[in-house]
């Protein structure tokens, strides 16, 4: 059973700068069979896509908002993904979650329901 597990969320001011990690754990996961997409939720809202990496061939995509600000990146001798989120805007403020799933799996990155295994999320809060 694979787990994943986020960290590095907090509480910062407009313009700072956070790292999110998601490690994995559990047998039977290797990092060039599945894809990694960043997702998050903000209270009232839908949980939408921002950002997605496959290890097997270095695909990575960014939603619109947060293209040039963010930077997603795998250490996969330490089974963890990371989220580099710089020049962070209040409306960035949401709980961060970390899915994974099979690469055959994806066919849009952006398609929530393409996911199987998803973390208990990380809080970031970005005040004006």
């Amino acid at each position: 059973e694979v787990q994943l597990v986020e960290s590095g969320g907090g509480s910062v001011q407009a313009g700072s700068s956070l790292r999110l990690s998601c490690t994995k754990s559990g047998t039977g996961f290797d990092f060039r069979d599945y894809s990694i997409g960043w997702w998050r939720q903000a209270p009232g809202k839908a949980r939408e896509a921002v950002s997605f990496i496959k290890p097997y061939d270095g695909q990575k995509k960014y939603a619109a908002s947060v293209k040039d600000r963010f930077a997603v990146s795998v250490d996969k001798a330490k089974n963890t993904v990371y989220l580099q989120m710089d020049n962070l805007k209040p409306e960035d403020t949401a709980v961060y979650y970390c899915a994974t799933t099979p690469n055959e799996m994806i066919i849009i990155w952006t398609e929530i329901n393409a996911y199987q295994n998803w973390g208990q999320g990380t809080q970031v809060t970005v005040s004006s």
